[in-house]
């Protein structure tokens, strides 16, 4: 049996299940026929130590896909959006060390100040520049100071999918509103299907001869907002040209975003596992979803 097939092993908990990623993560663990219970923010409160311990209790390995997201309200409030993303992750790898369930949760680039101009590795220092980056912090270091033998940290970035609002949709919704879009192009980073990102986590989840610690599950490759929108309208069958460049002074936010924002995936090796496709390939096998075409072709009005 290789490190990718695993074995379906005990009962599954998804929490944040309503949400993009944990929609897909639902999704494969449905196909590869492994029970699991899907909690969502109505019905797990992660705040709460004593709902989250009697919702991990029974269950072997616990996906965290529960997080505060928006990144320029976490400016405005950390210390909600700490007690989201650090200290609630903190009740479940204290609730999963007490069952002796394994967690894998989902963290950020934003992790890393983003001043770098190769990829960041897995053991890279970190340095927020922002309060959302110190809040997913504080959910990372707690995995690894409850669960060091059973916790997993999983980083991704510029995630898209068909379950919720995100760049590439917003890009094509736009496209049958204007002729043309600015898009920044000084910022780097890795876009990622919450598809291909739910299956590398189910594949982690099922290999217990990973070792713990911090993954980086973001595409291969790399390009800018400006490129991945392009990439998108032509995947799409519509105008590229209708895409042009811009820099971040022009769309000035509350909160600092990573100029660069590449990871590296060397420590996938360890766990039998190849790193993430390379982002061209994963979006065109996104765009294939009827939620993307329908966009497109809505879009594509304007191109005639």
């Amino acid at each position: 049996m290789t490190a990718t097939q695993g074995t379906p092993t005990g009962r599954w908990l998804v929490t944040g299940a309503a949400g993009m990623l944990g929609r897909d993560v639902l999704r494969v663990l449905a196909a590869a026929g492994i029970e699991a219970t899907a909690r969502t923010r109505a019905e797990l409160d992660v705040t709460d130590p004593a709902a989250v311990a009697a919702a991990v209790r029974g269950h072997d390995t616990v996906v965290n896909c529960a997080a505060w997201t928006d990144v320029d309200g976490a400016e405005a409030d950390e210390a909600a959006a700490t007690a989201v993303n650090g200290t609630a992750v903190r009740h479940l790898a204290a609730a999963c060390a007490a069952s002796g369930a394994r967690l894998l949760h989902v963290s950020t680039d934003y992790v890393f100040p983003g001043d770098g101009t190769e990829p960041c590795a897995e053991d890279a220092p970190t340095g927020p520049v922002n309060a959302y980056g110190r809040s997913k912090l504080a959910g990372e270091q707690a995995v690894r100071e409850l669960l060091p033998d059973t916790g997993y940290v999983v980083r991704t970035a510029w995630l898209y999918g068909a379950g919720g609002n995100n760049f590439v949709a917003t890009m094509l919704r736009l496209g049958a509103q204007r002729d043309t879009l600015d898009v920044v192009d000084d910022q780097q980073g890795q876009p990622t299907w919450t598809h291909a990102l739910a299956e590398r986590l189910v594949e982690l989840g099922r290999n217990h001869r990973a070792p713990a610690g911090v993954y980086h599950g973001t595409a291969s490759g790399r390009t800018t907002w400006f490129g991945l929108a392009r990439e998108a309208y032509r995947l799409g069958g519509l105008d590229p040209e209708r895409i042009r460049p811009t820099t971040s002074a022009a769309f000035v936010r509350p909160a600092v975003r990573p100029a660069f924002s590449v990871l590296g995936h060397a420590r996938w090796a360890e766990a039998g596992l190849p790193p993430l496709p390379d982002w061209r390939e994963q979006l065109a096998q996104a765009l294939t979803d009827p939620v993307f075409t329908d966009l497109a072709a809505a879009a594509g009005k304007s191109d005639r």
